[in-house]
């Protein structure tokens, strides 16, 4: 086992969303929580980038949606990302911060208005339709609803930080796999080593 940069896993993200550039759906990978059933819970969402200088991934969510609820009772989750082009595949586990209204800290009030006003004008739009997983009460007309583009953040939109304490990454076309794990220094910087394991 290898001392590695953090930086090593976050280059062969990067090359895969580069070599994947010009397929769309590139952008998408899937979210794990844990239901309050207990049992595993899953969906798509979009890659936002990462935060600032780190290796924390953002992810726009509706603070309605059910995910929110679990990532309360258990602030842990696993993303599987695969890209067709290259064939290659990261699962990324780590600590999930949740980013609201509500939250107390204006530096991360910053970081959920810069991730709101980075999104498009139609994304926005959806945090204020009605309570996602809620039944369709029945033909009701829904009257789109309109917003000014410089409001700031509505309170059913939240920034979700994922960030990373194990990365397993596998190429199949060459045939690796590479298991990453952070741990704290007594400074309390993360520190990643790296392993070649069996694909």
């Amino acid at each position: 086992m290898e001392t590695v940069a953090a930086s090593s896993w976050k280059q062969l993200l990067l090359n895969a969303l580069e070599s994947n550039s010009s397929v769309k759906h590139s952008l998408f990978f899937q979210l794990a929580t844990i239901g309050s059933n207990g049992k595993p819970s899953n969906r798509t969402v979009v890659f936002r980038g990462f935060q600032e200088n780190s290796d924390k991934i953002h992810i726009n969510t509706d603070s309605r949606s059910r995910k929110i609820d679990e990532l309360k009772q258990c602030p842990f989750a696993e993303i599987c990302w695969y890209f067709a082009d290259s064939w290659e595949q990261f699962r990324i586990n780590g600590s999930v911060d949740i980013i609201d209204g509500s939250c107390r800290d204006p530096m991360k009030l910053q970081q959920r208005e810069r991730a709101w006003f980075s999104s498009s004008p139609k994304s926005r739009l959806q945090y204020l339709g009605p309570i996602p997983g809620l039944p369709l009460l029945g033909e009701i007309a829904f009257k789109e609803p309109s917003l000014d583009p410089s409001t700031g953040p509505v309170d059913a939109f939240c920034l979700l930080v994922l960030d990373p304490d194990q990365v397993d990454y596998l190429n199949l076309k060459s045939n690796e796999r590479l298991n990453f794990t952070s741990r704290q220094n007594i400074n309390g910087e993360k520190l990643w080593t790296s392993q070649r394991i069996n694909p």
